[in-house]
């Protein structure tokens, strides 16, 4: 059994460990920039989702410049087959799209057929553009019933999620994008979608206009 003294000396060690050094005051400035490029660097590497500003904070010092430090990064990558690219709020490590081809056949990837049909994808769009927003309401856009198969895939894939109840009789769900949305596409936040200010500029993303204008579903996508 271990005594108290020992448990006493073993948290005393714990409670004494080295704090991490995020200032690196000991070094002269370029050195500490280096090291600061290489924590940031690593931690997006070693990660499996988008980094975040907040996240790459905690490893570097109060006065340092996250966006200088990015783009020193992402001027060494130039030449590189990967790259930083900026998604869903925060940074990843990317292969270059012009070695996709490569890489499926490396890996013998083959299509699967899962991708999005052009129905899919734009209910999925029209998700992003005016969340939250319920299966009624997409019907209504199309003027055909968006079924519950095409939202279920729509989750399955990861891309959209339950938002909070609509404020219409019966309170029903309504549906969202996902930071995976963000990342697939390559968004770093929904102001990304495509000519987002042009059309909100021209009144074209005024959800309950639409609504007005638009007749009851007929059909089903």
């Amino acid at each position: 059994m271990m005594s108290a003294q020992t448990g006493k000396q073993k948290n005393g060690a714990e409670t004494n460990a080295p704090l991490f050094d995020r200032e690196l005051e000991h070094l002269p400035q370029a050195l500490r920039w280096r090291e600061w490029m290489a924590r940031v660097e690593a931690v997006i590497f070693a990660a499996r989702e988008p980094v975040t500003r907040e996240t790459l904070a905690q490893v570097v010092g109060r006065g340092c410049n996250l966006d200088l430090i990015i783009e020193d990064i992402s001027a060494e990558l130039t030449d590189r087959p990967y790259e930083l690219v900026r998604v869903a709020g925060g940074w990843q490590h990317r292969t270059r799209p012009s070695l996709a081809d490569a890489i499926r056949t490396a890996f013998g990837i083959v299509e699967t057929g899962e991708s999005l049909s052009e129905a899919e994808a734009l209910v999925l769009m029209s998700i992003g553009y005016f969340q939250p927003i319920t299966r009624a309401e997409l019907s209504s856009f199309f003027a055909r019933e968006v079924s519950r198969d095409l939202i279920g895939k729509l989750r399955r894939a990861g891309f959209i999620a339950s938002g909070p109840r609509s404020p219409q009789p019966g309170a029903p769900y309504t549906y969202v994008t996902t930071p995976a949305f963000l990342a697939h596409f390559g968004f770093e936040t929904l102001r990304d979608l495509p000519d987002f200010d042009m059309l909100e500029d021209a009144g074209l993303l005024n959800k309950e206009r639409l609504l007005e204008d638009i007749p009851g579903a007929m059909g089903r996508l």
